[in-house]
C-alpha cells in the first residue's frame, strides 16, 4: 500500500555531489519507494497529455496565458477555459499542490519533469497551485519548474499556471485543505472559487489516519511506519550523519519491514496537512518532539551536494547543503523492505 509516488531518482550521490554506487547507501536511489512510474509515463492526445501514472489530464501547452499573472487571475482564466470548453471539457482547474508536484522528477532539471516528456512552452519559473498557504492565507503554494522546489508566494505576485482536469486514478491524496481565502488572506465561501478547499480533489484520508504501536506510528494512508519520536537523533546533524545514524537505530521494526531508513522527499511530504502549520501535520497527530526541518534521502539533482528537506512548520519542500548540520532525522520503514 502507498499513496505517494516514487521520486524518479535512480542515482546516488555522496556529500560532495559525486555519483556513488547505491547499494547499502541508504539513499532514495537504493530503495526507490512509492508507486512506480509506468514505462510510458505520458500519452499525448491532441492538446491534452495524459499522465498514465496519476490519470490526470494536463494541457500540452504548459503556459496557456503566455505571461505571468496574479493568483486570482489564474483562477479566473481557468473559469474562462471551462466556459469555452477547451478540448471539449469543462472540468479544468488550477492543480492543487500535490497534483502539480506529481509531475516533478528528481533526477532531471531545467525543467524538473520526467525525461522525454511531451509538454511544450515549459517555463523555468514559479507555477501557481490552487492551495493557499495556511501559515499566511495571503500567500498560495507554488512549484518552481527549474528544480522542483515548492514554496509560497504572495497571491498578488505574478506566476505562471498550468491547467489540469480529470479525477485521476486515486493515487494522490487530498491536501487537507477545506477552507478558501481571497488574495488578501480573508476567508471566503468556497463554492465556485475553484480553489483547493472548494474542489478537495484526491484520495480521502482514513479515519483515524494514524495507529500508534510500540513507539512506532502507522500512517494508514500510505502504509508507512514512522518513529513516534520525530527527533530520532536528538538534535541537528548533517546528511551523511543521518544516513549512518538510521542504520543503527535499536527500535524494533514493525512486522513485514526489514530496516529503518531516511525517508524520501515524497514520503516526508505525504505527512503534510495543508490546512495547518507549525507544524503542518494533521490535527491530533500522535508524534512527539516534532521539529521544523527534516533531511530526506533524496539528493538534489540540480546540485547533488545538496539534498531535499521538508520544512514542516510551513509545509514547504526545499534543499540543504549536505555537509551542514542543520536539519533533523525522522526515520521511516515501509512494508517489503
Amino acid at each position: 500500500m502507498s499513496a505517494y509516488l516514487w521520486t524518479g531518482q535512480a542515482g546516488c550521490y555522496d556529500s560532495s555531489g559525486t555519483f556513488v554506487p547505491c547499494k547499502n547507501s541508504g539513499q532514495d536511489g537504493e530503495f526507490r519507494p512509492g508507486i512506480p512510474w509506468p514505462p510510458e509515463r505520458f500519452a499525448a492526445e491532441g492538446v491534452l497529455v495524459i499522465d498514465q501514472l496519476t490519470g490526470l489530464h494536463w494541457l500540452k501547452n504548459a503556459n496557456p496565458a503566455e505571461f505571468p499573472v496574479a493568483w486570482q487571475e489564474s483562477l479566473d482564466h481557468i473559469s474562462r477555459i471551462n466556459r469555452g470548453k477547451k478540448a471539449g471539457r469543462s472540468d479544468w482547474r488550477l492543480p492543487n499542490r500535490r497534483e502539480l508536484r506529481s509531475l516533478m522528477a528528481f533526477e532531471t532539471r531545467k525543467p524538473a519533469l520526467p525525461a522525454g516528456h511531451p509538454f511544450e512552452n515549459v517555463f523555468l519559473g514559479w507555477y501557481w497551485t490552487s492551495s493557499t498557504a495556511a501559515i499566511d492565507p495571503a500567500y498560495a503554494w507554488c512549484v518552481h519548474l527549474e528544480g522542483a522546489r515548492m514554496f509560497f508566494g504572495r497571491k498578488e505576485q505574478y506566476s505562471l499556471f498550468w491547467p489540469v482536469c480529470g479525477q485521476g486514478r486515486g493515487v494522490l491524496p487530498v491536501t487537507g485543505q477545506k477552507k478558501c481565502y481571497d488574495a488578501g488572506g480573508n476567508e471566503i465561501p468556497c463554492r465556485g472559487t475553484g480553489q483547493d478547499g472548494d474542489l478537495q480533489v484526491g484520495l480521502a484520508w482514513p479515519e483515524p489516519r494514524f495507529e500508534v504501536g510500540q513507539a512506532v506510528v502507522l500512517d494508514k494512508l500510505t502504509g508507512l511506519h514512522w518513529l513516534q519520536d520525530a527527533d530520532a537523533g536528538s538534535g541537528t546533524m548533517n546528511w551523511p550523519e543521518t544516513l549512518q545514524y538510521v542504520k543503527n537505530i535499536d527500535q524494533a521494526l514493525p512486522e513485514g519491514t526489514k530496516r529503518w531508513r531516511l525517508p524520501t522527499i515524497n514520503e516526508l511530504e505525504s505527512l503534510v496537512d495543508s490546512s495547518r502549520h507549525t507544524p503542518a501535520l494533521p490535527a491530533g497527530h500522535p508524534f512527539a518532539n516534532v521539529r521544523d526541518v527534516y533531511w530526506s534521502a533524496t539528493s538534489s539533482f540540480f546540485a547533488p551536494d545538496w539534498a531535499w528537506a521538508l520544512y514542516l512548520n510551513k509545509g514547504a519542500t526545499g534543499v540543504g547543503f549536505k555537509q551542514d548540520a542543520n536539519f533533523h532525522l525522522w526515520p521511516v520503514a515501509s512494508p517489503g523492505e
